[in-house]
């Protein structure tokens, strides 16, 4: 599979593979991060009330990759707050998003032009994280395919992965908001990339990683700028989605709400026929009955 040969793209996919994502790449992450938070119910509010809370919050949406990534290779996950560098950058974008007088910053970057250069830029550093979960997996778990694609998964949508404990920071508790329950576009793409990624390192995908690396960046800029630029919410995946759980999960469903159905109805049959209404006695009779006990209760 030589796409990008055959177009004479070559040297730019190899040198596009190893451009440097600092600075202008990890300020677009942490912007879009951030921005993402203060879009939360309740954030602004504890921005005020308590504004280290807001902060630990917003450095978990730009380090929560690196921080579950840490986990679960059982490193340290206080490692990524070590480099200073990223930490202060992130920590300056947080203060200029949250409380720029006026809201100039944010409005700024909410802009719609802006929005979708920023937005396209933090689809590079995911598909550069992914790529650098899996590597770092790869190297310790030769074998390990669900180790590599959980850390891979892991690297590039872990704040999404840890959104319940973000909340928490911030006194919100919404377990039914769990990212496993309900994945979001980014999660679910994400996923994708690791299984991809995770394919072509253990050479069971016929393409070179740097070529990988270009293909998968272009296609999810593109979608996510779509997404912004027509206001998209849901998945595009949904239709697929839809597809794939109907022939392969609705099964087992259908059937069993079936047998609930005729179990159900059987089991009220049979109350039915063991306790019969009483036959024999006129209405009135036990219209008389029901009163004087009404009466003994009061």
């Amino acid at each position: 599979m030589d796409i990008v040969s055959t177009l004479g793209l070559s040297n730019f996919v190899v040198q596009f593979s190893r451009i440097s994502l600092y600075p202008f790449f990890d300020m677009a992450h942490y912007t879009m991060s951030i921005m993402n938070l203060k879009n939360q119910p309740g954030a602004i509010d504890v921005a005020h009330d308590s504004p280290i809370a807001c902060w630990f919050s917003g450095m978990l949406c730009c380090f929560g990759g690196a921080i579950l990534a840490s986990l679960l290779l059982g490193e340290p996950p206080i490692e990524p707050f070590t480099n200073n560098r990223n930490i202060i950058m992130a920590s300056v974008i947080w203060y200029l998003i949250f409380y720029c007088p006026y809201d100039k910053f944010y409005k700024c970057c909410n802009f719609l032009p802006s929005k979708l250069f920023i937005a396209g830029m933090k689809e590079v550093t995911r598909a550069r994280k992914i790529v650098a979960g899996v590597v770092d997996a790869h190297s310790r778990y030769r074998n390990g395919w669900l180790a590599v694609i959980a850390v891979g998964w892991a690297k590039g949508a872990g704040s999404g992965l840890i959104s319940n404990f973000e909340q928490l920071v911030r006194g919100v508790w919404m377990p039914e908001r769990n990212e496993l329950l309900k994945m979001s576009y980014a999660t679910k793409v994400t996923l994708i990339g690791a299984v991809l990624f995770t394919l072509q390192e253990m050479n069971h995908l016929p393409i070179t990683r740097h070529n990988l690396i270009f293909l998968y960046t272009m296609f999810v800029v593109s979608t996510k700028v779509a997404m912004v630029l027509f206001n998209i919410h849901h998945s595009p995946f949904a239709p697929m989605e839809i597809a794939l759980y109907h022939m392969a999960f609705s099964w087992q469903s259908s059937s069993s709400e079936e047998h609930f159905k005729t179990e159900a109805s059987k089991k009220e049959e049979l109350q039915g026929k063991q306790c019969p209404a009483p036959s024999g006695i006129p209405s009135e009779e036990m219209d008389m009955i029901k009163r004087r006990k009404t009466k003994k209760s009061e």
